[in-house]
Parts: C-alpha cells; structure tokens; sequence
C-alpha cells in the first residue's frame, strides 16, 4: 500500500547552493537526517533542492552550512515564479568563468602540444625564449586559471577533504591541484625532484579547470532547459486582471485579485484566476490545463481556469480561486514536488556513491604507488601524472544527475500532456503495473444517465413519440426524465403544452399533451397493454443489462425507452491500446453484474468486480493485486479515494473531487481517459532513460578508471592523459543531461 499517511505532513523546502555531484546529495542528506526532529529528508541535485519533514528551520539551516553549503527556505505555499532563474545565473556566470579560463589555457596548451608534435616549433620557440623564463609564464598563466576561475573547486573541495567527507570538487582540486604544485616544484626548486623527472604539467593543469568549467557550462545550460515545462506554466499565469470596483472596470495585479470580485475578460486576453461566468459566452483554450486543443465553450454558471486563454467573445466571471489556490498553482506545485522528489532506484546509486569518492581518492593513492616502485624511469612522473588521471576521470557527476534529470525532464512534459505525477515515486511505479482497474461510473461511462434507445411500435413515428414523452416528462425532476428531455432539445423538437398531469412514485407518469393520453412508465404499471410486440426487445434488453421503460400514446404501447449512464467516447480505444501495452484491465463497479458484465464485454475489459459497495474497493484492489501484481487504479469520485490511495499507483481523473486528487498519485487533468496512455507511456519513457543514464555513468566510470591507472600500458603502452580524462568527465555529464532531454519529445495520444 502506499504511504499516504506521510502526505500531510507539513514539509519545508530549501533551496542548496553549492552542490556538485552526488556525493554532495548524500553529504547534505545525511546532516538533515541529523537535526533532531526530522522524520525524512530528500536532496535533489537536478532541481539543487532539499525537502524535509521536522525539525527547526534554523537548525535544517546551520546544518546544511556547517558540511559547506549555503541553504535559504523556498515559500511553498506559492509557485516558484523564479523556478529556473538560478540556473540561468549559473549558466551566465559559468559562461564568463569559461572565456576567463579559456583565455590562458589556449595558448599555454598551444605552445606546450604544438613543441611536443612538431619539434621546428619547440626549437624556434627555444630560440626566442629560455626555458626557465617559458616555465614562469606557464606558472603564472595556470595559476591564474586554477586560483581565478577554477577557484572554486577549491574553496569547496579542499574543506570537504579536510572534513573526511571528499567529493567532486576534491577529486578536481587534489588531481589539478598535483599537477600544479608538482609543476611548481620542477619550476622554482628542481633540485627537490629525482633526476630526469623535471617536467611541468601547468598546461594539463589549466585544461583540467577550463574542460571541468566547460562541461558544467553545458550542464546548467541543459538544466535551465529542463525546467521548461514550469517555466512555461509559470508563464501562463496573468499579470494583469481588469476587475468591477464600484461598478467601474479597474485594472489591477492580478495578486490583487480578491475571491467574489468580478472579473472582465475580453477576447484575447487570458483569465486572470480561477471562476464562474456570471455574464456573456465565449470558447476559451483550455490545452495547457487539459492537453484538449479545441476551445471550450463557456456560458453562464460554467467554471473557467486562470492561466486559459479567451479565443473569441467576451464575458465576466466571478473569482472562486485567488493566488495559491488556484489550479494552475496546485499544478505548479504538484511538478515541483514531483521533481523534487525521489525514486527508489535513487537510493541505490546514493548507496554507490557515498562511498565512491573515498574509494577513488584510495585507487589513486594505490596507483601513485604502484608506479613510483614498479614503473618505468621517470616513475615519479609517471606515478603523478596517472594518479591524477585517475582522480580526473572519475568525478561522480553524471551520477549524480543520471536520475534527477530525467525525473524532471519527464514529470514537465507529463504536465505538458494534462498528465500530473504529485510524486515522482509514481514514475517508477507505473512503469511496473501488471493491470490496470477502472471505477465504472464517470470514468469509463460519461456518469450521468443519457437516452441510449428509443424503440418503436410500427404505427408510430420517433419525433413524435420523444416530442410527445419529454413533454410528459418536462414535468418531473427524476434523473431518467432530464435525460428524456435533452434528447429532445437537442433533436430541437417543440414540446406541446401538458395537462391532467399525474404521478404515481415508483412506477410511473401519466398526462395529456395537446389532448393526447401519454403514458410513460415500468412495465407493471401498464401492465393492462398488450406487450407481445416487444417481447423479443425486453428479451435482449435484459441480457445486456438494460432496463426500459415504456409509453403508451392513447392507451397504445408506442416505444420501449432506455436511459442509461452511457460509455465515454475515447474508452474503447483507451482499453484497446493498454491491451497492446500487455497490460490487463479490469472494471470495479456497484452495479449489478449483468449491466457492469455488458458494459465490460463492450468495452473489452479482463476483469469485472461487479456489485462492489464503496468501502469494498479497497479488498477489490487487494484481490486484484494478489491475481496479477502492481495494481493501477483509475477514478474520479469521493467514493474512490481509498481505493486510490490503496493502489500501487492510484490515478486521479482531474474532473473528479478533491478528495479524489489528494489520495491520487497522478492526475489527470481535464479528465480525459487517454492521459492514463500518456502517464504510462511517460513512465516507461523515462525509467528507460534512467537506466540508459545509469550505465552510461556507472560503465564510464567502471571502463575508464582501470584505463587510467594503466591495466593497459605493460600489453599495449596506453595511458589515459589526465587531460583526455577531463574533456572525457566534461563530457559525460553533458551526455547524461542531453539524453534526458530526449524526453521532451515524447508524443501524447492527442498531440
């Protein structure tokens, strides 16, 4: 069963600044989990975002700076109009560091690569300068690199290894950091180094810092992509609202907005808050909220959606929802959290790289080693230079994203689809799902009764007797009768004026209507009528789950009526392709079992749990889960919010109540059917780029970091060059980022 129970729990969100690699997650993790109080705590690197339930905020605060990182609280109960701003600053900021970094760095590599490739140049470059001056222009070019850009890998690397607790920026400031001071050494005191070991690796030095600035450039600019879908939602939010004040229209932010004020929308415009129209109609575009691309149409007493946009008349509608209540708001926060949030498969790589940082500062150690006792003259550069290939080559970055990235990039274009994961635990979980269980009534059916059939005696005509009939029933208020009398409206047939009306409860109506006797009722109470013509209609009626009722024009039996709570158009399909998925279906429905078996043979579904009372949902999942695994349920009523919430995954139909949503772990806006193939085909998407991302980061790491240790130089004289190694690093975070970009273009059903 899911753990609901943890839902309102109130949970404070803080921003982190300062965070890197995925040791940083667990480093942050672990000093919340630490501040007495704390139930749970969640670090996401992607979003650079902590969520925690407990504890005092000074406390969360004080911890996260006390292992070296600064955290501010995030408002949570209004939307991040900023949402991706930070990374926009870093990517600008990482941008100016690169060209500062890069500046140096070219013609210090320039100069060195180009005098070992072609040896003319090296000795015009002899002719024209000494060595010994060559070297202190390679001192002061890279340590203006390493101490001015790449300063802060050390600033934040440096006091972590201090601390014990090493991570990316260590790996980057103790293998750059060696081959600088090693360079230093050869530079000003050569009588320090062993014979025939003087070289300078100042250029190595400064590529390191400029490719590591240059990856994380790429990455912040991917991440400012990521957060598209919020930022687009954010962006449909109005800035303006033109209000009635004393009965005069006056412009206003639309913070300013108060529930009950009226408010003015003219064609164009996008409405400013949640409401009901109170004057006027217009069709409004309500894709960004529904996925639907048609324009809905809206008259008087029809609810809109702030964030929608007005295609064509204009109207006024009073304001139900304001500021953080609205929908668009509640969406904004659902793709946040969702974000924010954690898979299973996440603690996993946590696990590994909590104790990958140590582990590879150790390797390097033991390669230093290695080839300073074993390896060829001059070992000592030899052993300095591998180590640091080894400490280069593996920062644990692209780790560290391989699942945050594709969780956002995901959850954002779900949103785009009307699909919303409120967590992204969901994600994983859905992929898993072996069946998929629908609530019957307003979820595969439309919920409300409509005039399914309408079968003749031959001496009668349609028009009339539904004209006839729904004049009858105009008078009544009983479900079936509303029904009789939309037919009728929307055949745009005049209904005549009715007399002599009279009720008997429970069986039937009688009245005249332009002098006519009409009779409308059960079977019993025209039980006096000859029923021989529809015999063979009662017959095949019954057996699929039908019952009619009957009128009688001037003591005739005229037509045999069904009304009937009617299948939505897209259900069919929607059943059809999860088969396709090699996913079962079943039906949970309180109906008797010949009307939820009928329904359920038309529609194509497995399993039918028929004649189930509310309360008895919850052992109807259970079962369903015991027969064939990972249960998703689908439902949109009050009456579905435990078993919702006692699903596997539970599946909110955005129509549905409140109650309905919050015990939901996604939800589908605008309550179409078909958002259930876009949540699953979101999540198989995405958990599919998760593992891609994960070998990718993992088999990285795994292939190259023996390459640079040297298992391949006594057989095949290879070595991996610690600058090889950064572009290499560099580049596998970039390619973690960009493959979860590819999930932007998952296709929804409807798009």
């Amino acid at each position: 069963m899911n753990e609901h129970a943890h839902r309102h729990t109130p949970s404070i969100a803080l921003d982190i600044e300062g965070m890197s690699c995925a040791s940083c997650v667990n480093r942050v993790e672990k000093a919340l989990l630490k501040v007495p109080g704390v139930e749970t705590a969640s670090v996401n690197l992607a979003t650079e975002r902590a969520t925690v339930s407990g504890g005092d905020i000074a406390a969360l605060l004080q911890a996260v700076e006390k292992v070296g990182y600064k955290g501010s609280v995030r408002q949570a109960d209004a939307p991040a109009h900023d949402h991706m701003h930070h990374h926009d600053e870093d990517a600008t900021v990482l941008r100016r560091d690169v060209i500062i970094a890069a500046i140096p760095t070219i013609p210090l590599f320039a100069v060195e690569m180009l005098g070992h490739l072609y040896m003319p140049f090296h000795m015009w470059v002899m002719s024209v300068v000494s060595m010994d001056v060559l070297y202190v222009a390679y001192f002061l070019l890279a340590s203006f690199v390493l101490f001015v850009p790449g300063l802060r890998f050390f600033k934040v690397g440096i006091p972590a290894l201090l601390r014990g607790a090493p991570e990316m920026n260590s790996l980057v400031a103790l293998g750059a950091g060696a081959a600088w001071a090693y360079s230093t050494l050869v530079t000003f005191w050569p009588g320090f180094v062993p014979p025939g070991t003087g070289y300078v690796y100042f250029e190595a030095a400064a590529v390191i810092v400029t490719l590591i600035l240059v990856g994380r450039w790429l990455e912040a600019l991917a991440k400012g992509r990521t957060g598209e879908a919020i930022s687009r939602l954010v962006q449909q939010q109005a800035r303006t609202a033109r209000v009635l004040r004393d009965g005069t229209p006056v412009e206003v932010a639309v913070d300013e907005v108060r529930v009950g004020d009226v408010v003015l929308v003219r064609p164009g415009e996008k409405i400013a808050v949640d409401g009901v129209v109170v004057d006027g109609e217009s069709h409004v575009d309500e894709s960004m909220i529904s996925g639907e691309p048609l324009p809905v149409s809206k008259t008087s007493g029809a609810t809109v959606v702030g964030g929608t946009l007005n295609t064509s008349g204009s109207f006024s509608f009073r304001a139900t929802k304001v500021g953080a209540d609205t929908l668009l708001a509640h969406i904004i926060r659902m793709v946040e959290d969702a974000q924010a949030g954690k898979l299973p498969i996440q603690a996993v790589v946590d696990r590994i790289t909590a104790v990958f940082v140590p582990v590879v500062i150790g390797l390097a150690l033991l390669t230093a080693f290695a080839w300073y006792l074993w390896g060829p003259e001059p070992s000592l550069t030899y052993a300095l230079v591998n180590a640091v290939g080894v400490l280069i080559i593996a920062c644990p970055c692209a780790m560290g994203l391989a699942t945050p990235m594709s969780i956002m990039v995901g959850t954002g274009r779900a949103a785009q689809l009307g699909v919303l994961f409120r967590k992204g635990e969901a994600l994983q979980q859905l992929q898993k799902s072996a069946i998929v269980a629908f609530d019957k009534t307003g979820t595969l059916t439309e919920g409300k009764p409509a005039l399914t059939d309408l079968i003749l005696d031959d001496d009668f005509a349609h028009d009339e007797v539904l004209a006839l009939v729904a004049a009858v029933e105009s008078r009544s208020e009983h479900p079936i009768a509303s029904a009789i009398v939309a037919a009728a409206k929307k055949a745009d047939l005049p209904l005549g004026a009715v007399s002599e009306f009279a009720s008997n409860a429970g069986t039937g109506v009688t009245a005249r209507v332009d002098g006519r006797l009409v009779a409308v009722g059960s079977q019993r109470h025209m039980g006096h009528l000859d029923f021989s013509n529809f015999s063979e209609t009662i017959d095949r009626l019954a057996a699929e789950g039908k019952t009619p009722v009957f009128a009688a024009i001037d003591d005739k039996l005229a037509a045999a009526i069904v009304v009937a709570d009617t299948i939505k158009p897209t259900s069919k399909a929607v059943i059809d392709a999860l088969h396709r998925k090699g996913l079962k279906t079943a039906m949970i429905s309180g109906d008797n079992a010949r009307t939820a078996n009928s329904i359920a043979a038309q529609l194509g579904i497995d399993e039918v749990r028929a004649e189930v009372l509310p309360a008895d949902k919850v052992e109807a999942i259970k079962s369903l889960r015991t027969a064939h695994g990972v249960v998703a349920y689908v439902g949109d009523g009050i009456n579905d919010a435990p078993a919702l919430a006692e699903a596997d995954i539970g599946i909110a139909v955005g129509s549905g109540t409140d109650a309905a949503i919050e015990s939901a772990d996604v939800v589908l806006l605008g309550g179409n059917l078909q958002g259930v193939l876009d949540a699953i085909t979101v999540s198989r998407a995405t958990m599919r780029n998760i593992h891609e991302n994960l070998f990718w980061a993992f088999g990285y790491n795994a292939l190259l970091i023996p390459v640079a240790m040297g298992v391949l130089y006594p057989a095949f004289g290879i070595l991996l060059s610690p600058m090889l190694g950064a572009g290499a690093m560099a580049l596998s975070s970039v390619f973690v980022v960009g493959n979860a970009q590819r999930l932007r273009a998952i296709r929804g059903v409807r798009s």
